[in-house]
């Protein structure tokens, strides 16, 4: 497992791109009844009808009811209607809650790279990406899930320690974010909106598994590749 190296205020941060801070509000999980940052919960309103909506950016005003970004709760607090529990009142619940929030996140993060790019703190294509990891600038290498081993391998051995790795988005999502029909290999500046990537792709973590990664694409400690 790739482990980002943690900063001032900050615990380790995983492939997946899940992290937590310090110092952030807590809120409780309805489903497993744990507390912790908001940063791995998904945060959902009631509409005007008593439908639940989820609020990822949880700007949306009225009450909220917290629940970890995780395919399993999600379909457990459905199951048991727990949404009904923590609003106090009866309420509609998309049976296909967890799929929704899959397209969802993934959108969300698809937007952030895109931001990202637009605002040239990102690159794609594999000499760019091996580049700017070699500059050191790059906070975040985004690998396709779909991408071939040996790719995925010689830029993984190009990365520094301590650069986050997200490979949960296909070629197709990835490419989308750089106004293409696919990209393999990206690489994000740190800085605001890498953070709030690897936020993202903590929670989609919680509804997609990342492929698996031989051992020759696992980067060792100290390594600079080629």
């Amino acid at each position: 497992m790739n482990m980002a190296a943690a900063g001032d205020g900050e615990a380790e941060m995983a492939r997946g791109g899940r992290r937590e801070t310090r110092g952030e509000p807590e809120r409780r999980c309805i489903a497993s009844g744990e507390s912790g940052p908001t940063g791995p919960l998904l945060r959902f309103v009631l509409g005007p009808d008593g439908t639940v909506v989820p609020d990822l950016a949880g700007r949306l005003p009225g009450r909220g009811a917290w629940l970890t970004a995780d395919r399993a709760l999600v379909a457990k607090a459905v199951k048991k209607n727990l949404f009904s529990r923590a609003f106090r009142q009866p309420v509609k619940v998309e049976p296909d809650l967890a799929d929704r929030l899959e397209v969802l996140i993934a959108r969300r993060l698809v937007e952030l790279i895109g931001l990202a790019r637009k605002a040239g703190q990102a690159v794609t294509g594999f000499e760019k990406v091996r580049a700017r990891l070699a500059e050191g600038k790059a906070a975040v290498l985004v690998t396709a899930s779909d991408a071939a081993q040996d790719g995925r391998a010689k830029i993984a051995r190009a990365a520094p320690e301590g650069t986050a790795r997200v490979d949960l988005l296909d070629s197709g999502e990835l490419g989308l974010a750089f106004g293409r029909d696919f990209a393999i290999h990206a690489a994000l500046d740190a800085g605001g909106i890498a953070d709030r990537v690897l936020i993202e792709a903590g929670r989609l973590a919680g509804f997609r598994s990342p492929p698996a990664m031989d051992e020759a694409a696992r980067v060792p400690a100290g390594a600079s590749g080629n």
